[in-house]
């Protein structure tokens, strides 16, 4: 069987040196992430949704990314605890618990830390609701994942199962140390493919102008789907009853979701849409 791919051996994780400086893709896919965010926040429309200043979206996006990285790294650091039993290595670097830049950041962790995030960045802004925020905030959030799943694929890590010889598009991981000779699926780019399928749902929903919370618990919903798919090829980290540890997450994601659109969607009233003091046209006077 003729295989389609090789894996590229000649790609580096580190996508700029500068002397003692080392600019890896997986910082650059997390800041791209966070620039799409903003700029689909801050639009016209966007502020005027939100009733926030360009200034004030800044600053709730500096929440989010203390959210992102706190929750993110915690719950990777608790996972491989769990899945490779090794407390120690951890506890003889302490610096290990927080080395981001390595990479090693578990998604619904950092799903948690944005919760956060936009909870104690409301207490700020009491006028401003949790659903209306969540609206906008997911809106570049499949652009955001996708980008750190190729990013994923360039590092040479999740990748899936040992693929049937006769999958033509499956690959053999650089690292055979870690990851055998034997090819393998790449659901890396399964995933990646899944994730960036869901933006023109939510364009399209979004345009449609459902009520208040609608367009966040659809992506709520969508990325428990497509996430619970994707993990039928990537290689578990632990399983429990024949179910992922990623599937473990994203089910209840699935649930949750569809009870939170429905919540939403029976709302009295119709989306909100407010103008903040610095997009108000001055009166002559």
């Amino acid at each position: 069987m003729q295989h389609w791919f090789t894996y590229p051996t000649n790609i580096d994780p580190v996508a700029i040196h500068l002397g003692p400086l080392k600019v890896h893709w997986y910082g650059i896919a997390y800041l791209a992430a966070f620039v799409c965010v903003y700029l689909w926040m801050a639009r016209t429309a966007g502020r005027r949704r939100l009733g926030l200043t360009k200034e004030q979206i800044q600053d709730f996006l500096f929440y989010g990314l203390v959210g992102v990285l706190v929750g993110g790294r915690t719950f990777f650091v608790i996972n491989d605890i769990i899945s490779k039993h090794d407390l120690s290595t951890y506890l003889s670097n302490p610096i290990n618990f927080i080395a981001v830049w390595n990479g090693g950041m578990a998604f619904h962790g950092g799903l948690v830390g944005v919760i956060v995030a936009i909870a104690l960045f409301l207490r700020k802004h009491p006028g401003l609701r949790f659903r209306v925020l969540g609206d906008e905030v997911v809106m570049m959030l499949p652009l955001g994942i996708t980008l750190v799943r190729l990013v994923n694929f360039v590092n040479d890590e999740l990748w899936g199962y040992v693929c049937s010889p006769d999958r033509p598009w499956c690959m053999v991981p650089k690292d055979v140390v870690a990851w055998g000779t034997s090819y393998r699926h790449p659901a890396q780019l399964y995933e990646a493919g899944l994730d960036v399928l869901t933006l023109p749902v939510l364009l399209i929903l979004y345009r449609l102008k459902p009520k208040d919370g609608v367009v966040a618990w659809t992506w709520f919903t969508l990325y428990g789907i497509t996430r619970s798919i994707a993990e039928i090829w990537r290689q578990a980290d632990f399983t429990w009853m024949g179910i992922s540890g990623g599937q473990l997450y994203a089910l209840p994601m699935i649930l949750i979701g569809a009870i939170g659109i429905a919540y939403c969607a029976t709302r009295p009233g119709s989306r909100t849409e407010v103008a903040p003091a610095s997009l108000e046209v001055p009166v002559a006077r």
